[in-house]
C-alpha cells in the first residue's frame, strides 16, 4: 500500500488524528521518564511516521539507524531525504568489518541463503551487534513495529522490558493498521522509501527483500526461502 493507492475516508482519518495523538503523547512521556531514549529508525513507513512525530514535537529522542552493508539504493536515498526534509543527521551504526570479512571468508558472500543459522548469523553480526551498541547506556528504546506485520508479532504490546538489552522497549504503534500508516503518511507528506511504490512494503536487506504479489503477506518478501515462524533478524526477539 501507498498513498496513491489510498482512499482517506472521514472515519480513517478521525482514527489516524486520535493515534496520532495517543502516539505524539507516549513519546513525550518516554522522552521526559526515560532520558537517555532512542529510536531505532530501520526507514521502513511506520518507522518515517515516528520520525515526523519526534521531530515536529522537538522530543529529546535520538534517532539512528543501523547500515548493514547491504541496503538497497533507495534506502540510502531515504537517509538522504530525511536530512533535506527535517533538518535531521541520523545517527548510523555499521557492523565490526573484521567480524563480516571473517564470516565472507569461512562461508562466502551470500551464505545466508544456504541455513537459517547462517542467515541469522548474518543478521547478527549486521544488525544485532550495531543495535547492541546503539542502546548501550541507554533507559529506553523505541521501535516502528506493529503487531499485524508478521506472526511473530501477534500481541505485540506497546511498552516491555527488554530483557536482553536490560531496558524498556516502547512500541508506539503497535495497534495501527497498515491503512492508519500511510493515511498518516499522505496527510503529512511524510518522504517514505520508493520501493514501497513497487510492492515492497517490508524493506530490509536488498538481497533478503524482494516484492510481494497481491494478497500476499506483507512480510512474504522478507527471507521469503524461510518460514514465517523464523522470519526475524534477532532485533526483537525476546531473551
Amino acid at each position: 500500500m501507498t498513498p496513491g493507492l489510498l482512499t482517506v475516508t472521514p472515519e480513517l482519518s478521525a482514527s489516524v488524528a486520535t493515534r496520532t495523538l495517543t502516539a505524539t503523547a507516549l513519546l513525550a512521556g518516554i522522552a521526559r521518564d526515560f532520558a537517555p531514549a532512542v529510536f531505532a529508525n530501520s526507514l521502513g513507513a511506520e518507522d518515517m511516521v515516528l520520525t515526523d512525530l519526534i521531530v515536529k514535537s522537538g522530543l529529546a529522542i535520538e534517532i539512528f539507524s543501523l547500515d548493514t552493508g547491504r541496503l538497497p539504493l533507495e534506502t540510502y536515498d531515504l537517509m538522504a531525504a530525511v536530512r533535506q526534509h527535517y533538518g535531521l543527521k541520523l545517527k548510523i551504526f555499521f557492523p565490526q568489518a573484521s567480524t563480516v570479512e571473517n564470516y565472507v571468508r569461512s562461508h562466502g558472500i551470500n551464505a545466508f541463503y544456504e541455513s537459517v543459522d547462517l542467515r541469522k548469523a548474518c543478521c547478527h553480526m549486521r544488525k544485532v551487534e550495531p543495535l547492541q551498541r546503539a542502546l548501550a547506556g541507554k533507559r529506553a528504546w523505541i521501535t516502528g513495529l506493529r503487531a499485524r506485520q508478521a506472526a511473530t508479532r501477534d500481541g505485540l504490546p506497546i511498552r516491555e522490558y527488554d530483557a536482553g538489552n536490560g531496558l524498556e522497549k516502547f512500541n508506539p504503534l503497535a495497534e495501527w493498521s497498515e491503512k492508519e500508516v500511510w493515511t498518516y503518511i499522505k496527510q503529512n507528506a511524510v518522504p517514505y522509501n520508493a520501493l514501497h511504490d513497487k510492492f515492497y512494503p517490508s524493506i530490509g536487506c536488498a538481497p533478503c527483500t524482494r516484492a510481494i504479489s497481491p494478497g500476499e503477506d506483507i512480510r512474504s518478501g522478507r527471507w521469503w526461502w524461510e518460514t514465517p515462524e523464523s522470519k526475524e533478524c534477532g532485533l526483537h526477539v525476546k531473551a
